[in-house]
Parts: C-alpha cells; structure tokens; sequence
C-alpha cells in the first residue's frame, strides 16, 4: 500500500485544457524525476472547471522529501506562475493509502466513489461482498501532514473506490471521469 494524494482542482473558466497540456508536457515527467509515482488525470465530465489527479508515494517520509524535491525544483519554478494561473482552488485534497490508481489504456469514462462511511465494520462487510481488488480501495490516511505548504482535508474519515459497484448505504460522492490520454 502507498500513500495517494487524490487531488481536485476547481479552475477558472476554460483553462482546463490549458493546464492538462502543461501537466502532460512539464509536470509528469517533472514530478516522475524526483521519485512521484503519477496514477490516473481526469477531466470531471460533469465539471468542466474541474481536474481530478493522483499522486502515490512509498510512505509518508519519501512523500515529503519528493514535494520539497518538486516544489523547490527548476520545473515547477519555471511552469508554477501559468500553472496556477488557471487555478481558483487546489486545497481539496484527500490523504489516502491504498494502491494508487491508473485507467487502463483506452478506457472512456472511469467512476470513483468518495463516501465516508458512519460505521467502518459495516463498510468493511460492504467492501468484502462488493468491492474486488479491481476497485483499488483507498483509505484515509490520518498520518499529520508533513509538507503543510500543501493543505490536505483533515478530519474526515473517507473510502475511495474506482469502478462500479452496488450502491452503498452511507452517502456518497460520485465522480464521472475521463481520463487524460
């Protein structure tokens, strides 16, 4: 299991393109050199000012070293100012672990469920009648965050799954997404 950022930018209007072709063409490989593993970028299909990314680390020691290595780092210096231009809000993020997540190739619309069970006893015998190792089950984790230059959503308790599956009887946030080829 590794650490997952599961990222949720809000944009200003239009610049969504903009950012997903400097993210591609700067920011992959950028982030990937400094020891980043990047999963899955989606374009929300129901959001058109919305870009949904993942991020995984080995734990939460190598997290902080690679965003310190990044963030202080001849990419994101020379790209950040366009970057966040396009930006109204990049703080909601989820802290999770769990196996990271990519689309498989070729793959059109992907799911991701952000729910935040009441009971985790019930949502473990939920998870173990609906939810198969395909659906890569992510789960808060509530280890402190040590690169605070970069806000995480604190004090929730969440479960995040990719793919269909039966409903489930808590509350849930439904993303449909389309992932960046």
């Amino acid at each position: 299991m590794s650490i997952v950022e599961l990222r949720q930018y809000t944009l200003h209007p239009g610049t969504r393109e903009t950012l997903i072709e400097l993210f591609e063409r700067e920011f992959v490989t950028g982030q990937e050199a400094v020891g980043i593993t990047l999963g899955g970028r989606f374009r929300d299909l129901d959001d058109p000012e919305r870009f949904v990314w993942i991020r995984a680390f080995p734990d939460m020691a190598h997290r902080r070293r690679a965003l310190e290595a990044f963030y202080t780092g001849p990419v994101w210096r020379a790209h950040r100012d366009e970057a966040n231009a396009t930006m109204v809000d990049s703080d909601d993020v989820l802290l999770l672990r769990g196996p990271g997540f990519a689309p498989e190739a070729g793959a059109r619309e992907v799911a991701a469920t952000i729910c935040e069970p009441s009971d985790a006893a019930a949502f473990d015998a939920y998870a173990a009648r609906h939810l198969g190792p395909r659906h890569a089950l992510h789960r808060t984790e509530h280890a402190e965050n040590d690169y605070p230059a970069l806000p995480v959503r604190t004090g929730l308790d969440v479960r995040v799954w990719f793919g269909h599956a039966e409903p489930s009887p808590w509350a849930v946030r439904r993303l449909r997404l389309d992932p960046v080829a």
